[in-house]
């Protein structure tokens, strides 16, 4: 272990953060005096399933609250994912390129549609994806055939790429559109963590054709479950809403349908939820950037680690704020991980590796992960409720 690195005064300045409890949880949900009044109101209504009133009014706040024209209510994160990718006309037997850094449901929604994930490495300036590598990579590896870019080793086309705001850091998205002009390539936006996140001044979600949210039980706002699709295309919109909804061609009386669809679309009930949960999110905010902030002042004088920022004209909601590891060290971050859960603490490592996954080993990936490598090795995830902060207030 290095000498530099002191872990009993890690967990001592996590205690003097944290709240003076037996259990701190890494991110714990909190309700208003309205997410009963609403659930209620749905349940009493009979309107609990896929249609109602709060799944409209939910879709309406979150469009106008990241700045998108339209945002459709799913079931998940992973289904709002998948139903992007559709939609960008990936097909089957195409690599789609995304970070080997990221979330399972990344690669698994590429899976979904019969393509095939491409990892490749990430910028630790912002953990997504390296767009300086990403272009020599890319200038490697392929040639052009009919205007398509081919993987000249598998033969591939290469179609699309998915770009993770990691813990809601947003990635570097003008470079990041440039590549994919150049080499003729679909982005979309995976901002499951990044609600409330800010690329110069614009919400993320909007530099692609589609993008995707979650509203898991450990999100900034959730839905219990439940996700969305943003959009600023009327008829990238109209077709979401068709092909979660199953397909089916409104009719009062046959019941047809047009396609292959899905059962994605979000319970009123979940909706319900999500309407009260918006209503905390601007304090949410407020209360996570001020956590984020005592988090990195206490840990100015502890050697060794420090605890990641924003980049230059970001704006992050830090989702999940992030202790380093100066050192990459698998030894080292288990140990601090051991003793900070022992000690009631919750803290956790970033995802596994996507190429790393046993159902995605075999995939194609950049030689150089070297990035994703040290940062998988150095990250760990710290308590990041935004009521932990009222202590403090």
């Amino acid at each position: 272990m290095s000498e530099a690195l002191d872990i009993p005064s890690i967990v001592s300045t996590l205690k003097t953060i944290l709240p003076a409890q037996e259990q701190i949880p890494l991110h714990e949900p909190e309700f208003n005096a309205h997410a009963n009044k609403y659930v209620n109101d749905c349940i009493n209504s009979g309107w609990v399933s896929s249609v109602g009133s709060y799944v409209t009014r939910f879709e309406q706040q979150l469009a106008e609250f990241t700045g998108t024209k339209h945002a459709i209510a799913t079931s998940n994160g992973t289904s709002a994912l998948h139903i992007c990718l559709l939609l960008s006309q990936v097909n089957p037997g195409d690599e789609v390129l995304l970070p080997d850094l990221t979330f399972i449901a990344t690669a698994n929604a590429v899976r979904y549609c019969h393509a095939i994930p491409h990892f490749v490495d990430v910028d630790v300036l912002n953990l997504g994806v390296d767009s300086i590598k990403l272009k020599h990579y890319l200038h490697t590896i392929g040639r052009y055939e009919n205007g398509c870019l081919i993987n000249k080793h598998t033969g591939n086309k290469i179609s699309a790429l998915i770009v993770m705001h990691s813990f809601g850091h947003p990635a570097d998205m003008h470079s990041l559109l440039d590549c994919c002009d150049e080499f003729g390539l679909k982005l979309i936006e995976d901002a499951a963590e990044s609600l409330g996140s800010y690329y110069q001044q614009q919400h993320t979600g909007n530099f692609a054709r589609l993008s995707a949210l979650s509203f898991n039980g450990n999100k900034i706002i959730t839905t219990g479950g439940g996700g969305a699709i943003l959009t600023n295309n009327d008829d990238l919109a109209d077709k979401a809403r068709h092909l979660t909804t199953t397909a089916k061609i409104p009719n009062t009386i046959a019941s047809e349908h047009d396609q292959l669809g899905y059962n994605y679309r979000l319970p009123n009930l979940n909706a319900a939820l999500g309407v009260a949960q918006l209503e905390q999110l601007a304090q949410k905010l407020q209360q996570k950037r001020q956590l984020a902030q005592y988090y990195y002042e206490h840990f100015a004088t502890v050697t060794g680690v420090s605890i990641f920022k924003e980049s230059v004209h970001c704006k992050s909601n830090y989702w999940l704020n992030l202790l380093l590891l100066e050192q990459p060290s698998v030894n080292n971050r288990d140990n601090i991980l051991r003793q900070t859960n022992e000690a009631g603490i919750m803290t956790r490592p970033a995802w596994g590796l996507m190429h790393r996954q046993k159902m995605h080993k075999n995939c194609p990936r950049m030689a150089d992960l070297e990035n994703a490598k040290a940062l998988f090795s150095s990250i760990i995830c710290l308590p990041s409720s935004p009521q932990l902060m009222a202590e403090h207030q």
